[in-house]
């Protein structure tokens, strides 16, 4: 096996893991704090998607567009959880799923009407449209080792947040026993209302940061939802670091099951998930 491919394949595995925990955080963060099984968690990562194309059309300049991108996915979320999601924390799952799913139908509606069923791509900004020599017989795309170094800081961010602010302390308490929380005079529902918006906003800009990585088109939504299901149940339902760990996990499993055993390359993810499960059912860490 040539080294360099293996080099390669190990920088796009991380990658793709890291952006993946910024999808699958947001998820785990919901369903840990607030209980809501959220399938329309995927469709947020393909309107981040989207808004990159167009914001990037109108102002041209990709990191305005993903400034202006994330603030209206935040706010979004914020307003989906005021309208929508508030009603169903005390209604059970096969209700929530049901909500979830017609949001699904919705956003694809939506996507359909306003920018059509056509693949688009999003251009590198020239100061990052090079490639960087990683020793002295191969080079590897400066846009995917920012994309790596940006989702890094964001996960150290995260980590921060729960883990080391009083933020994040109400958070994990609000997990625990929301009526305890509000008994000590702390306003649960815009605690939520921000774990919402957080959750949204970190899947709207993973899709804006892959858009000029990837095509973006109609049903990636989809794709990154079962994916980012898998990785919430093998990193334990509502733990950060689980979802990080699982998300490397699941992604050097996706790539390199692509290079040795492309015919099955599709059940990769799906076998670590069972291997990891029958060792531990309730995932590698609990929340």
């Amino acid at each position: 096996m040539d080294l360099a491919l293996i080099l390669i394949q190990t920088l796009n595995a991380v990658q793709y893991g890291l952006l993946l925990f910024l999808v699958a955080s947001g998820l785990t963060l919901i369903f840990g704090v607030m209980g809501v099984i959220n399938l329309a968690h995927g469709s947020f990562y393909m309107m981040g998607a989207y808004l990159a194309f167009t914001l990037t059309a109108l102002t041209g300049n990709l990191l305005l567009a993903i400034v202006i991108g994330v603030v209206l996915s935040a706010v979004l979320g914020a307003l989906l959880e005021w309208a929508l999601f508030s009603h169903l924390y005390r209604r059970n799952h096969l209700q929530q799923v049901l909500l979830t799913y017609g949001l699904i139908l919705i956003f694809e509606e939506l996507r359909s009407v306003l920018v059509g069923n056509e693949v688009y791509s999003v251009k590198v900004p020239d100061w990052l449209n090079f490639s960087v020599p990683l020793g002295s017989v191969m080079t590897y795309p400066a846009y995917r080792l920012f994309m790596s170094g940006v989702c890094l800081v964001l996960a150290l961010g995260l980590y921060l947040l729960i883990e080391r602010t009083l933020v994040g302390a109400r958070i994990r308490a609000g997990s625990s026993n929301r009526g305890m929380v509000q008994l000590l005079g702390i306003n649960i529902d815009w605690l939520y209302r921000l774990v919402f918006a957080l959750g949204v906003a970190l899947a709207a800009f993973a899709g804006m940061l892959n858009a000029p990585a990837s095509s973006v088109s109609p049903g990636m939504g989809t794709q990154v939802l079962i994916v980012s299901f898998v990785v919430v149940i093998v990193g334990g339902i509502g733990s950060v670091w689980g979802a990080l760990l699982a998300s490397l996990l699941v992604a050097f499993a996706d790539t390199f099951g692509k290079v040795f055993v492309p015919d099955y390359a599709g059940i990769a993810i799906y076998v670590v998930m069972a291997a990891i499960l029958l060792w531990r059912p309730e995932g590698l860490f609990k929340s």
